[in-house]
């Protein structure tokens, strides 16, 4: 799977369809130009994978869940929740209709990849994501500065 670097704002039509963009749509890997687009259970915002990214995902679930466990099974109910949709002739995607509460307000979107899926941002919402006062910085030292090896062995 290719990375996926970038962040892009588009307008929103009367019926949810957004143009795709392009300078998106060149790195992604579609062979059948099938995406999955589901709810993302951390923010206020859609993830739209390919489907031979999101397939991948799904194994990689399947391998660490127990199917018999029922956390296991509610886990992966809710993170398979999504629907296929494809980009129009004219690379346009439509949200599906239970999909649009989430950006049912929406005049224009941002799509901010994440290196393996692009989310789907309410503009106002992101802006206001993005407004908190998060220290970047400590975040990095503290989730990234540590190593399990020592340096140079």
């Amino acid at each position: 799977m290719a990375l996926i670097l970038g962040k892009e704002y588009c307008k929103v039509d009367s019926n949810g369809r957004f143009k795709f963009p392009i300078a998106l749509k060149r790195q992604l890997e579609t062979e059948d130009g099938r995406f999955v687009i589901r709810q993302s259970i951390y923010a206020k915002c859609l993830e739209l994978w390919t489907y031979a990214s999101f397939q991948e995902e799904v194994e990689k679930l399947q391998e660490k869940l127990i199917p018999y466990r029922r956390e296991d099974r509610n886990l992966l109910r809710k993170l398979t929740e999504g629907n296929i949709v494809e980009l129009d002739s004219n690379d346009r995607l439509l949200v599906p209709a239970e999909q649009k509460s989430v950006i049912a307000s929406a005049k224009e979107l941002v799509l901010q990849s994440t290196g393996k899926f692009i989310e789907l941002w309410d503009r106002k919402a992101y802006e206001e994501m993005n407004a908190q006062d998060t220290d970047f910085a400590a975040m990095a030292e503290s989730l990234l500065g540590q190593t399990t090896e020592k340096d140079g062995e």
